[in-house]
């Protein structure tokens, strides 16, 4: 098995690259930080190849993808886990800078990602997964959270038209929205996460929907059932019950 990773470096990534390196799998892990991409593959079995980048930069990512091409094949996964968050309030124009980051790193980042490895799965005949790691934080707007919601909504509705237009050549695209996940990203959060899930332990469930091919997963089952009430309730009683929830520090 081949696997191709953003964000790597840390959180679930991470933990992503532990459980296929576990499996046997070739990976190629990309993050910004070379030092941490270089511990984590040294601490991983098998032989890996390290491409640290910034997922914005299209042209870095399709060098990565080339290299990794050329070197091992096609992947049979590619998954595009990076991901960025901050609090961010419209109103202070300094948060402006903070929320283009957020987008292009969840959003066009998640696209850059998949673009250079489109065409050798089509030349392959097909078959091979794409993965963008979402968010519940993308089924409804969260107050102090404009740029992060935003991003993710954007991305489950970019996934969702990936896939249409992946599906005639055999390619998959698996969209999996997690809830809160322990992560230096969740440690900030100085408000309770109910069904807080452990990085090992959301990587083993994010392996197994992508195994399955599905198209969309809410990781833990908890929080699927937290989001589709979210889904049904009407703008007014939403507003109610959101408008005093805590907010996510800004930078």
């Amino acid at each position: 098995m081949r696997v191709f990773l953003t964000g790597a470096s840390s959180g679930i990534g991470a933990a992503l690259a532990r459980h296929y390196a576990a499996e046997g799998a070739v990976l190629g892990l990309a993050a910004r930080r070379a030092d941490a991409l270089a511990a984590l593959a040294a601490a991983l079995p098998g032989e890996h190849a390290t491409y640290p980048l910034d997922v914005a930069d299209a042209p870095a990512l399709a060098a990565a993808a080339a290299d990794f091409v050329a070197r091992f094949g096609a992947p049979d996964i590619v998954i595009a886990n990076a991901g960025v968050s901050a609090g961010t309030l419209t109103e202070h124009s300094e948060d402006l800078a903070v929320f283009r980051r957020i987008m292009d790193t969840n959003v066009y980042g998640m696209a850059a990602t998949f673009a250079p490895f489109i065409g050798p799965l089509r030349a392959g005949g097909g078959g091979g997964r794409l993965v963008g790691i979402a968010s519940v934080a993308g089924i409804r707007g969260l107050p102090g959270a404009e740029a992060y919601s935003a991003s993710k909504a954007a991305a489950i509705a970019y996934l969702e038209s990936l896939r249409l237009e992946m599906r005639p050549y055999g390619i998959q695209v698996v969209t999996i929205a997690p809830g809160y996940i322990d992560t230096p990203m969740t440690e900030i959060n100085p408000y309770p996460m109910p069904f807080l899930l452990p990085a090992d332990a959301a990587a083993r469930r994010f392996a197994a929907a992508i195994a399955r091919g599905t198209s969309y997963a809410v990781i833990p089952w908890q929080m699927g059932v937290v989001a589709k009430l979210l889904r049904l309730l009407p703008n007014w009683a939403y507003d109610r019950l959101f408008v005093a929830a805590p907010r996510k520090p800004r930078l």
